[in-house]
């Protein structure tokens, strides 16, 4: 069985993660924040869009330029500081600190 969720983001990006096998431990982690999306399997361009979105929301101070920012948060996901988690209510994703 294939199971797919979309992820719509502003300035028209769009990630679909297809799970072609749905077996309990290889399911993505569900938690009261939504599903974790590892980094690592989004396209690189998708990834540095999703990431220039949040920071450019969340990240008002323009005392970084937007890659410095991003590169911050890039090294944030690397090193499991943050993760990417994508709501199934609301269709949208989000950069939270890991727990």
């Amino acid at each position: 069985m294939i199971t797919a969720w979309s992820m719509e983001l502003s300035k028209s990006v769009e990630v679909t993660i297809i799970h072609d096998d749905v077996s309990p431990e290889r399911q993505p982690h569900h938690d009261e924040d939504g599903i974790d999306v590892p980094w690592d399997s989004i396209n690189p361009e998708t990834l540095r869009n999703l990431i220039s979105e949040f920071v450019t929301r969340e990240w008002p101070d323009t005392e970084y330029s937007l890659d410095t920012k991003i590169d911050q948060v890039q090294k944030q996901l690397r090193t499991g500081q943050a993760k990417i988690v994508f709501d199934l209510v609301s269709k949208t994703c989000n950069i939270i600190p890991s727990r």
